[in-house]
Order: structure tokens, then C-alpha cells, then sequence
């Protein structure tokens, strides 16, 4: 029987914590609740979570700095929760590194939509150097992206990303050279249902190109006032 994947809930209303974690065990997940930022850091290599629910507003070190710390080592998936649905807060959660960004009050059916959609992107047991003769995958040279394990190998090391990041650069290195706007990049990669807003995939874009290394035979390309593209120089 498969081991139940584990989710760490990072809030500092035990009441509301409680009562996702309720949701949660009753989606056969296997939950862990901690009050602050400094017991989550604490707890994470212990629990090993298969993925993080993070409040912002927490006492000592704020659910920011802990998604900050979190992604100096690991690419477990971070959702971000709060009661800040300004512009601003969404897209400095995500330039951090969240996956996700959930408002305060929240439908709890959405809620675990959220947690299902992120973790069914994830695959925990990637290895750290790909086949790339298997699965589904774009190879270039010295790029190979692979859907299938959600790895992504360039100049012959392993980059580690969040889930949203590869499905990107694979949808994008899938269709070489071929524009696609802003709303169309979120239609495939969150899905017609995802209320955030376009600049989510200017965050994504400016961490892909962070981390791949410039190269001269491909680029993620800008397409002024229409969005982006994967370039090939033939």
C-alpha cells in the first residue's frame, strides 16, 4: 500500500490550521501543524512534507522568510496563504519561490483542489541526472527538460525548479520559436480556472532565466507587447 503523502500546515490561527488539517486527513493525506516560522524550518527535514501550506503572517520569522530560507535547499512545493490579495504580495510570494497563492478567506473545496493540482506535478523520486531517452521530453543542446520526472539537466548539471517553472519552460521548448501571450501561458500552465494575474508568468519567466545558463543556440525570448517564446538560432 503506498505511503500517504505528507503536508506540512505553517499557521499561526490553530484554529484555521485545525480545520485544514481536517480537509486534508480526510483526502487521506497525512498532515503536520506548526504555530511559527522557526518550527517549521525545524520541522521540515524531520517531517520531510511532501508539500507546505505557509501562512505569511506568522510571529517571529513571517512565512516569507521561511519560503525563502526553504528554497536555499529544497524545491518542495510551497503554497502561500493570506490575507493580503494585493497584486504585490502575490507576485513577491511567487518571485520567492511559492507555487501557489491562496486568499484568505478560502473555499476549503478549492483549497484542496490547489493541494491536489500542485502535488500532481510533483514527483518526489526524481533522480538527479535524467534519461532522456525515456518519458516525455524537449532535448536541445545542453538543455534536456523531462516531463515525465520533472527534471531538467543544462550544461550537464541538474537544475532543481518547482513544478509550475518546468511545465513552463517544457510548454514553451515544446513549440520552438512559436510566441505565445501571457493569457495564453496561464490558460495551459495553471489551468482557465487560476485567478492570478498575468504577471505570474513574468515572476516564472525572470527565475527560468536565472537559472539556465546563457546559450547560443536557444534563449527564452521576449516578444514585446505579445509575451514569449523559446528561441532556436538555426
Amino acid at each position: 500500500m503506498p505511503s500517504k503523502q505528507k503536508i506540512l500546515i505553517v499557521d499561526d490561527d490553530e484554529n484555521i490550521a485545525e480545520l485544514i488539517s481536517l480537509y486534508l486527513i480526510k483526502e487521506c493525506y497525512e498532515t503536520k501543524i506548526v504555530h511559527d516560522g522557526e518550527s517549521a524550518l525545524q520541522a521540515f527535514p524531520a517531517f520531510l512534507p511532501d508539500l507546505i501550506l505557509l501562512d505569511l503572517m506568522l510571529p517571529g520569522i513571517d512565512g516569507y522568510q521561511v519560503c525563502r530560507e526553504l528554497r536555499k535547499d529544497t524545491s518542495v512545493p510551497i503554497i502561500m496563504l493570506s490575507a493580503k490579495g494585493e497584486v504585490f504580495d502575490k507576485v513577491l510570494g511567487l518571485e520567492l519561490g511559492a507555487d501557489d497563492y491562496i486568499i484568505k478567506p478560502f473555499d476549503s473545496k478549492e483549497l484542496v483542489a490547489r493541494v491536489k493540482a500542485v502535488l500532481r506535478r510533483t514527483v518526489t523520486s526524481a533522480p538527479a541526472v535524467l534519461d532522456s531517452q525515456q518519458g516525455q521530453y524537449v532535448e536541445y543542446p545542453d538543455l534536456v527538460v523531462n516531463l515525465t520526472n520533472y527534471s531538467v539537466v543544462c550544461m550537464g548539471r541538474s537544475v532543481e525548479m518547482p513544478p509550475k517553472e518546468l511545465e513552463l519552460l517544457y510548454f514553451l521548448a515544446s513549440s520552438p520559436n512559436q510566441v505565445f501571450t501571457r493569457e495564453q501561458l496561464l490558460d495551459h500552465i495553471w489551468g482557465y480556472e487560476y485567478a492570478g494575474d498575468t504577471r505570474t508568468v513574468d515572476v516564472h519567466i525572470k527565475r527560468l532565466r536565472e537559472k539556465l545558463e546563457e546559450h547560443p543556440a536557444w534563449q527564452l525570448s521576449t516578444v514585446w507587447g505579445i509575451g514569449y517564446k523559446f528561441e532556436v538560432r538555426r
